[in-house]
C-alpha cells in the first residue's frame, strides 16, 4: 500500500477538516459551560429542605448517568420537537437545530457527572464549616456560595476534567443527528477520496491532540486551585 497524506494538500479537505474542528469545538465548549452551571443549580436545589425536589434531582442525574448518550441526543432530537406547540416547532426548524439540540442535550448529560463531582466535593467538607458559616450570620446560600462551594469545586476538578475529556469525545456521537462535526466531515472527506486510512488518522491525530491540551490545561488548573489551599 503507497501510504500518503496528500489529501492534505487539497484546500478543500482542509476546509472540510477545519469546519468540522470548529464545530466540535464549539458544541465542547458550549457543552461544558452549560452543564457546570446546570450542576452548580442543582447543586443549590439540592439544599431545599423537600423531598420532592430532592426526588426530581435524582432521577435526572440517574436518567442521564445510565441512558446511552446517543440516545439523549436522538431523544432530543426526534423526540421534543414532536411535543412543542406547532408554531414553536417550525421556528425552531429554520435554525440549525441539529446543533442546539446536540448541545442541549450534551450540557444536560455532562451536567448530572458534574453535579455528582461537585457533591462528592460537598461531601469531603467538614459539616462545621457550613455550621461555622451559619454562626456568623450568613445564609444557607451565602454559605454554599463563599464557603462550601469554593472549596467543593477545588477537590472536585481532578473528577470534572476527566469528565471534560469523555464529554470531548462525546462531542463525535452528534453526527447522528447530522451536526457537521469533525468525525461528520471525516466520513464526509472519506467518502470522497477513498482514502480510509490516511483520514481517519488525520482525524486521531487531530482528537489525540485536543485531548492532550485539555489534560494539560487541566492539570494547570489543579495546581493553581490545589484542593488542600489556605487563605
Amino acid at each position: 500500500m503507497n501510504f500518503s497524506l496528500s489529501l492534505l494538500s487539497d484546500p478543500e479537505t482542509v476546509h472540510l477538516l477545519l469546519t468540522g474542528l470548529s464545530v466540535t469545538l464549539r458544541l465542547f465548549v458550549g457543552a461544558l459551560v452549560c452543564g457546570f452551571c446546570v450542576a452548580l443549580l442543582l447543586t443549590a436545589a439540592n439544599l431545599i429542605p423537600s423531598r420532592i425536589v430532592r426526588a426530581i434531582i435524582s432521577l435526572y442525574v440517574e436518567y442521564h448517568r445510565n441512558v446511552p448518550t446517543v440516545v439523549q441526543i436522538m431523544v432530543w432530537y426526534f423526540g421534543m420537537p414532536e411535543v412543542l406547540p406547532k408554531a414553536l416547532k417550525i421556528w425552531i426548524n429554520q435554525g440549525n437545530s441539529e446543533f442546539s439540540f446536540a448541545l442541549i442535550a450534551l450540557s444536560l448529560n455532562v451536567s448530572a457527572y458534574y453535579y455528582e463531582d461537585i457533591r462528592s466535593g460537598i461531601k469531603a467538607i467538614a459539616g462545621t464549616q457550613l455550621e461555622a458559616a451559619r454562626a456568623v450570620g450568613l445564609s444557607s446560600v451565602q454559605a454554599l456560595q463563599c464557603v462550601v462551594l469554593p472549596q467543593a469545586v477545588r477537590i472536585a476538578v481532578p473528577p470534572i476534567i476527566n469528565r471534560s475529556l469523555i464529554l470531548f469525545k462525546d462531542t463525535s456521537l452528534a453526527m447522528v443527528i447530522g451536526v457537521t462535526e469533525l468525525t461528520y466531515q471525516v466520513k464526509r472527506i472519506e467518502n470522497i477520496t477513498f482514502q480510509t486510512f490516511q483520514i481517519f488518522l488525520i482525524s486521531t491525530v487531530l482528537y489525540l491532540a485536543i485531548s492532550l491540551l485539555i489534560a494539560l490545561l487541566g492539570a494547570q488548573v489543579a495546581r493553581l486551585y490545589p484542593a488542600n489551599f489556605r487563605r
